[in-house]
């Protein structure tokens, strides 16, 4: 599709953005505000209790990036005036009925405007806690849609969701969507109304226990992990996400039904500019810690194709997907956005590039000084990787201990802070292996 014929769409349309504070969130907005500024409004949803703590989100967490530079010189002195206009922003919850939107004028305001709604809200922790995730990834995307389907206008729902709802396949990996109660590994039983009531039964038990609050959420986390694997999906996030893709293709009805499924989400490549990144995600914790010389063992196959696609080409790919997909009533289609068939990465000339990266440009320490980096070693296998951690570290932290006991915990807080770092690394690797060790494209 050329994007001339994608500007003119976009002109006097009203967006609805879910999980607008989002990471891909915000390149969204600034793209569609920069390239069309002809656009009539975008609602912006945001987690808040009142309009007042919504607007502060929205000031501190989206629109003060240097992400929106560009707009800023493109707009100059009316930049502000120009976003007042452009921009309406709606506190709410996707974890509610009607988008926990109680202002009953601005949700009739946005049932007879809205043309477009784009479904960003997401928790993307890999173990985030089962409840957390089931409202907003599985019960979200529902929520969303019975929103969209009172809109008068609606022209297309578009729903972000992820590549790895397909779990740990290999070769090939179709865009097929989901059966309620489909599986990855065959087990039958999965219902979400009973996930749900799972949840509610596990928390009265822990809160009749009077259990603290960091053993609820402890527990919550097993518990997602727990059903994910159960069913064949690797962790909560993959699992709840594939819930919400279940649910929405099932009740969609006639509502034009887009699901994009991109794979990990780096940096952006051109648009505004190349490289806005924000904060430290997934993947990008193996670099840092390489970078810093914390890693000196990487774990991953180094065949396995790492696939990674720039912020920028996700968001290019949902508007050409809207506009594409707008006013087909039937239509439920999912595009998986990622680069691994076109431009494959292997995951050890991932490790090459870092060592590269970091050797011209040396991470500085706490002490000033830059760090050294050598090349890592490879740990091709889950079972190499934990036969490494036995040896190097699992061993000698058992040693320290009985150390530790008989000299009556002199080296108390050495050993705590030892076995918290092992434990948070093992941790790591248990959630990213099936990423590091993929197969699939």
């Amino acid at each position: 599709m050329e994007f001339s014929s994608i500007l003119p769409f976009l002109k006097n349309r009203t967006i609805l953005i879910t999980g607008a504070t989002g990471f891909l969130a915000k390149i969204y907005i600034e793209k569609i505000l920069r390239v069309q500024p002809n656009v009539k409004k975008l609602y912006l949803l945001l987690r808040a209790g009142d309009t007042k703590s919504a607007l502060s989100r929205f000031n501190n967490e989206v629109i003060s990036k240097d992400l929106f530079g560009v707009l800023k010189d493109q707009r100059g002195a009316n930049f502000t005036s120009f976003i007042s206009d452009k921009i309406t922003i709606v506190p709410g919850d996707v974890t509610c009925e009607n988008l926990g939107i109680n202002d009953l004028n601005l949700s009739h305001e946005i049932f007879t405007e809205v043309d477009v709604v784009i479904n960003l809200a997401a928790t993307t922790k890999f173990d985030e806690r089962y409840d957390v995730a089931l409202g907003i990834n599985t019960l979200g995307p529902m929520h969303v849609l019975n929103f969209a389907k009172t809109c008068g206008k609606l022209k297309v729902l578009l729903h972000v969701s992820t590549a790895y709802v397909c779990g740990e396949r290999e070769g090939v990996i179709l865009e097929k969507p989901f059966n309620l109660g489909d599986t990855l590994n065959g087990t039958s039983g999965l219902d979400i109304n009973a996930e749900k009531q799972l949840i509610e039964e596990r928390l009265k038990e822990l809160n009749a226990e009077n259990v603290s609050a960091k053993s609820i959420t402890s527990a919550m986390k097993d518990l997602g992990i727990q059903r994910a694997r159960k069913y064949g999906w690797p962790n909560t996030y993959a699992f709840t996400k594939a819930m919400g893709e279940m649910l929405i293709g099932i009740f969609k009805q006639n509502i034009p039904l887009v699901i994009i499924r991109p794979t990990i989400i780096t940096s952006t490549y051109k648009e505004p500019f190349p490289g806005w990144l924000e904060g430290v995600r997934n993947i990008d914790s193996f670099v840092v810690g390489y970078g810093k010389g914390r890693i000196k063992c990487i774990p991953g196959d180094p065949h396995s194709i790492v696939d990674l696609i720039p912020a920028d080409m996700v968001v290019n790919a949902m508007i050409a997907a809207t506009v594409a997909h707008a006013d087909e009533p039937d239509t439920h289609i999912i595009y998986h956005v990622g680069s691994s068939m076109a431009n494959p990465v292997s995951y050890s000339s991932l490790q090459d590039f870092g060592l590269h990266y970091f050797t011209k440009n040396p991470w500085n320490g706490e002490d000033g000084k830059p760090t050294i980096v050598v090349k890592a070693m490879q740990l091709s296998s889950m079972a190499i990787f934990q036969r490494y951690m036995k040896i190097r570290y699992l061993i000698p932290l058992k040693v320290l201990y009985i150390v530790n006991a008989i000299l009556c915990q002199y080296f108390g807080d050495i050993y705590r802070n030892l076995r918290r770092k092992v434990m948070f690394l093992m941790r790591l690797v248990e959630l990213f292996s099936p990423y590091i060790f993929f197969k699939g494209m």
